[in-house]
């Protein structure tokens, strides 16, 4: 990994792990709805749409080659969501929850922008992590609903419908002119930039 977005990924952790906020841009999941309520939610945010489609922008930006490595991201954040939904219904939570899911918008930006290939076990695991919080976020939001399950079904469908956009717009990506991909890179870079500083 390049040495100076390491210590740009460690830095922006640390900061992450200092604030605390609101990091959500959107609306709030609706606890006496179902699966539609669940499915739409990741639609009405710009947080979500950009962290769920970077992920498969990223994949598709850095893979050798079509196949099974382009969905290890894309599967990696979508069980540790549920994972983190779950965790968050059950109302654990940790005390860094929104700084993180805009950490995860400035980081995941600048892994579209440099195309950074990891091993599949590390890409995985890196967008694993993020995921985390986001479905602790969710989860807090569905701790009293007696629905919980059925919205968490229509937000995983999402997600997996938006990895896949974003899968499809970074192969498409991977034969335009290499501005291009970083300028939508640093556009998600840059919000999530914005939400660290609102949450300062």
């Amino acid at each position: 990994m390049n040495q100076k977005l390491k210590l740009a990924i460690v830095f922006i952790a640390t900061y992450a792990l200092s604030t605390r906020a609101n990091a959500h841009l959107g609306t709030e999941i609706s606890v006496h709805a179902g699966f539609f309520s669940g499915f739409t939610h990741p639609l009405q945010g710009l947080d979500h749409l950009a962290t769920m489609v970077a992920v498969g922008l990223w994949s598709a930006l850095s893979a050798r080659r079509a196949g099974p490595e382009l969905l290890w991201g894309p599967l990696g954040f979508a069980n540790m969501l549920l994972l983190g939904a779950m965790l968050g219904v059950e109302g654990l939570a940790p005390p860094t929850v929104e700084p993180m899911i805009a950490a995860s918008l400035l980081v995941l930006g600048l892994l579209v922008i440099s195309r950074l290939r990891l091993p599949a076990g590390g890409a995985a695991a890196l967008v694993g992590g993020f995921a985390l919080f986001h479905g602790v976020a969710h989860g807090l939001e569905l701790s009293n609903s007696a629905h919980a399950f059925e919205v968490l079904a229509g937000l995983l469908c999402a997600t997996l419908l938006l990895h896949a956009s974003g899968l499809g717009l970074g192969w498409a990506l991977r034969r335009s002119p290499l501005w291009l991909p970083r300028a939508v890179g640093a556009a998600v870079a840059l919000l999530g930039g914005a939400l660290l500083l609102q949450l300062a």
